[in-house]
């Protein structure tokens, strides 16, 4: 006998958060823009997302953060060499071992991500 896995069935509210973020996502396609999302349980992320992937009909590089990640913006560029993605998805955030440090490199460099990441940047947070 084997374990069939049932389709994620989105409840009403979540769907209108997926159609504002497909729609977010298409609306900046080509140009930078920073969206996050919260999500407090990994199954839960794992199933939007791949909603999300089936939905957004865009090519999405997902990243997945190492523990003893220190900047975000060299994690990204190092990940995508010469790659161009039309979104790129990060996770691993709430995995990273000092948060602070990335989250105060990050602000410092804000001014870089437009310029080397013409693309929407898709953050998955929680409430860390």
């Amino acid at each position: 006998m084997t374990d069939v896995q049932r389709p994620y069935t989105m409840h009403h509210p979540n769907q209108d958060s997926m159609n504002t973020l497909v729609r977010a996502i298409r609306l900046s396609a080509g140009q930078f823009s920073l969206i996050l999302l919260q999500c407090y349980y990994a199954s839960v992320r794992d199933r939007i997302a791949h909603q999300l992937r089936d939905r957004c009909l865009l090519t999405i590089r997902e990243l997945v953060l190492p523990a003893d990640t220190d900047t975000l913006f060299t994690a990204i560029k190092a990940a995508l060499g010469e790659e161009q993605p039309a979104v790129v998805m990060v996770f691993g955030l709430e995995s990273v071992k000092d948060l602070n440090t990335v989250l105060n490199s990050t602000n410092q460099v804000r001014e870089e991500f437009p310029k080397h990441f013409p693309r929407p940047l898709v953050l998955w947070i929680n409430e860390r």
